[in-house]
């Protein structure tokens, strides 16, 4: 066919699908040469040129890549523009990375989000491995995240479970959105353990406006996709506007912040100056004293602004998914509800220090966490030299996704795997099992707020099901779609109906 284009009269189309095809070829050509002598993992074909693998890429991103996986293996290199990725989703290919590779993949990737609102990849999501971030790290360990902390940051928590039992009590002849009463709470739990204030009330109506909009806006930016972290040659044709949206809120972002460190720091705000125990803010400003030049202002507002933005989504999101699975499923919030009851009993309200003994609760946050992990691909790292993994070479520089949900839908790891039955946790302490479950990661860069995060969840739905009977708003099942966002969003907030228990008014009345 070639020849007999060459000797007769081509035209220009002819040579335009002659050059194409040429560089199809040569490309796969060149392609398949260098992979088959350098023993990489499976890829998919066709990577095209210049975009690569990114035609294939869908929202939500997680049951797309769960269905790459499923088609054409467990590990994958796929090519995102210009980036190497390494997709993998079992169990034993994730703890080959995260074990005996775990400091080789220990960085992140630089993407945009990590450049502006990690201010320059300075905060310990984006930070790479190194100095730095170790120091972070011991920081949020010791001085944020310890059990000596946490427990001493625990009335705060109970403060709050307490002042929402009194807030839907008064409100229970209508429905209530879960959404929002899950958002309001678990933000005002983190924003008193910061600053030692609440900003879900009347004293800060507006200042809790001002903060519910940068929140907001926070996780929106967040979850924008920027096409160019894998098309570098968009940024030079002007295609910023994610960018521009990111530069934008910082800006407001640093604001707020430097104003609430300087109220801070004047002490005028009697509501701090009266608090009982520590702040995390007090904990920061104190290693700022004695070291000044490291605990900069900027290094205090981006490690704060990290804590609020990972800790106050993923937990209210994942009650909020909690409940509706329990709406559907009445015999298991019954169960709980028998639990709680049998344990705890009528004369006090649940506390953390009941978890050990309510172990039916736990497997409903595991089971819970298992069908919508808040971080269903977990938060991609970076190789900072060649290793090898399931037996394949992998490049330096390679970003690596752990497909955290499709080992949870795995049938091969778990039995019926779509259905809800928090039966299957019975037995297994803590949030892990082995690496087919880990929905708070695993290794170096795991996520440092667990004990936290099972804290607020464990015990904000147990005074839920402790004090209130549940039920759908009509017949209708609750509709357990997912919306768009790296966090598995429920794509409708939850709306619920419910009325004081009998059992538990005079308890309510005292709340």
């Amino acid at each position: 066919m070639l020849m007999y284009i060459l000797s007769h009269s081509a035209t220009v189309m002819d040579y335009i699908f002659i050059t194409i095809a040429l560089f199809v070829a040569s490309y796969w050509f060149a392609t398949h040469i260098y992979r088959k002598y350098s023993n990489l993992p499976p890829t998919i074909f066709p990577s095209i040129p210049i975009i690569g693998h990114l035609y294939l890429i869908k929202n939500p991103l997680c049951r797309t890549l769960a269905k790459i996986s499923a088609k054409h293996g467990p590990i994958l290199l796929l090519r995102f523009g210009s980036r190497k990725v390494l997709l993998v989703s079992t169990p034993s290919l994730s703890e080959e990375c995260f074990t005996k590779n775990d400091v080789i993949f220990a960085n992140r990737p630089r993407l945009l989000y990590g450049k502006i609102l990690g201010s320059n990849y300075t905060n310990l999501c984006t930070a790479s491995y190194g100095d730095h971030w170790r120091k972070l790290r011991r920081i949020a360990n010791a001085e944020i995240f310890s059990s000596f902390r946490l427990n001493e940051l625990h009335e705060v928590r109970a403060d709050e479970g307490r002042l929402l039992i009194r807030k839907l009590a008064t409100e229970c002849s209508s429905p209530v959105n879960m959404k929002k009463t899950f958002h309001e709470m678990t933000l005002n739990v983190m924003m008193r353990m910061i600053f030692g204030k609440r900003y879900y009330c009347s004293k800060m109506k507006e200042e809790g406006k001002k903060f519910q909009e940068i929140s907001k806006e926070t996780f929106l930016v967040g979850d924008a996709s920027n096409l160019g972290d894998h098309l570098p040659f968009l940024n030079w044709f002007g295609v910023r506007g994610v960018e521009k949206r990111m530069i934008a809120l910082q800006k407001k972002r640093n604001a707020f912040f430097q104003g609430v460190i300087e109220e801070y720091r004047k002490g005028k705000d009697e509501e701090v100056k009266n608090k009982k125990h520590k702040t995390m803010m007090e904990v920061l400003l104190e290693l700022q004293e004695n070291e000044p030049k490291y605990y900069t202002d900027d290094l205090i507002k981006t490690f704060l602004l990290n804590l609020l933005s990972t800790g106050t989504d993923t937990s209210s999101g994942t009650m909020e998914w909690a409940f509706a699975l329990l709406l559907n499923h009445p015999h298991v919030l019954k169960k709980a509800q028998n639990e709680i009851d049998n344990h705890v009993g009528k004369e006090r309200f649940v506390d953390e220090s009941d978890m050990g003994n309510l172990p039916y609760l736990r497997c409903i946050v595991n089971e819970t966490l298992r069908l919508y992990p808040a971080g269903p691909v977990l938060v991609p790292h970076e190789s900072s030299e060649e290793c090898v993994v399931g037996g394949y070479h992998i490049p330096q520089g390679t970003m690596l996704l752990v497909n955290q949900w499709a080992m949870h839908h795995d049938p091969d790891l778990w039995s019926d795997p779509e259905s809800f039955q928090p039966e299957r946790f019975e037995g297994i302490e803590g949030a892990r099992d082995g690496f087919r479950f880990m929905p708070f990661g695993f290794g170096r860069r795991c996520c440092p707020g667990e004990g936290l995060a099972t804290r607020i969840m464990g015990l904000t739905v147990g005074l839920l099901i402790q004090c209130f009977d549940w039920e759908r708003p009509g017949e209708e099942m609750v509709d357990m779609t997912e919306g768009r966002g790296i966090t598995l969003p429920k794509a409708q907030p939850l709306i619920a109906k419910y009325k004081p228990r009998q059992m538990m008014l005079n308890l309510i009345s005292q709340a």
